[in-house]
């Protein structure tokens, strides 16, 4: 089942003030690039113990189940019931069918809901009508299923605020991702943290713009110098829809966060050293290279 609704969404928006503690948990730092110790892109920002998942590349429902093990209580996979999708590039939404039915089959059981650009309706339909023998089996066959939980309740969302409740503000903004019509960063508003998320992009007034005042900018990076050695056909394509560290220096000087973060890095060769080198000659705030599980 698959429900639509209005532009902007709430839930117990009419509740009082929550008061506590923001975890930023990098489930999976990578691009399509399959490095064995990087999961596709996937972030989840922890509230009180309430996951929110912003992204769905390979790999991170047993990130998700590594963090718990690792002490983030609030990412059982049974709890998981709310992700945002910034674009539909198969690296960032290929753990959609993972989010789905992993925690369905390890009982959560109320429909996942899933925000996302025009297009996610579509594909979350042929990814349910694909597992509808999966689905019927474990409802009808000899396997104790319920049956709630494997359901999806999609919302396709423009720009603006997309979705409140007494945890969390998630504001979406259009970034330039290339050909891509559609392609979003998060701007994430909690009772302790303002957190943005560039989503794939190359640099654009649009983030500046949301990202003021924020505390954490977690952004996507390329290596400058690896990019150099890159064909020019390559150098096109990445130009025009990634954003190079020394571009992101200057974002982060104009920005001026707490914290940057930096994931989705295509390091074209370059070391983490070399890359957080390329910034700091330019940018002298706090800037860290992410990696899988770990927590900010």
């Amino acid at each position: 089942m698959v429900l639509t609704s209005s532009p902007v969404y709430s839930q117990d928006a009419a509740g009082g003030e929550t008061k506590g503690s923001t975890q930023i948990v990098l489930l999976g730092t990578g691009t399509p690039n399959a490095e064995p110790d990087r999961s596709g892109t996937s972030i989840a920002i922890v509230v009180d113990g309430t996951p929110y998942i912003f992204d769905a590349g390979p790999g991170l429902i047993r990130r998700a189940n590594a963090a718990v093990e690792a002490g983030v209580g609030g990412l059982k996979v049974s709890g998981i019931k709310r992700a945002f999708i910034t674009h539909l590039h198969s690296d960032h939404t290929v753990g959609l069918p993972d989010l789905i039915f992993t925690p369905w089959v390890l009982d959560r059981e109320e429909p996942l809901d899933v925000y996302g650009p025009p297009g996610i309706m579509n594909m979350i339909d042929h990814i349910l009508a694909a597992y509808e023998e999966d689905i019927a089996m474990r409802i009808y066959g000899d396997q104790p299923s319920n049956t709630e939980g494997y359901k999806v309740n999609v919302f396709e969302i423009q720009p603006g605020v997309i979705y409140k409740d007494k945890k969390i503000t998630v504001k979406a903004f259009l970034v330039n991702h290339g050909s891509w019509d559609y392609a979003y960063g998060y701007r994430i508003e909690t009772p302790d943290r303002v957190i943005v998320i560039s989503g794939d992009t190359a640099p654009t007034e649009e983030l500046i713009k949301n990202a003021e005042g924020c505390d954490v900018l977690i952004h996507e990076v390329y290596s400058e110098a690896g990019f150099q050695n890159r064909t020019p056909e390559w150098q096109t394509y990445h130009s025009g829809s990634h954003t190079s560290t020394i571009q992101l220096a200057d974002i982060a000087k104009r920005i001026n966060p707490e914290l940057v973060i930096l994931y989705h890095q295509l390091s074209m060769g370059a070391t983490p050293e070399e890359m957080l080198a390329e910034i700091a000659d330019i940018y002298k705030g706090k800037v860290v290279y992410g990696n899988d599980l770990e927590i900010y």
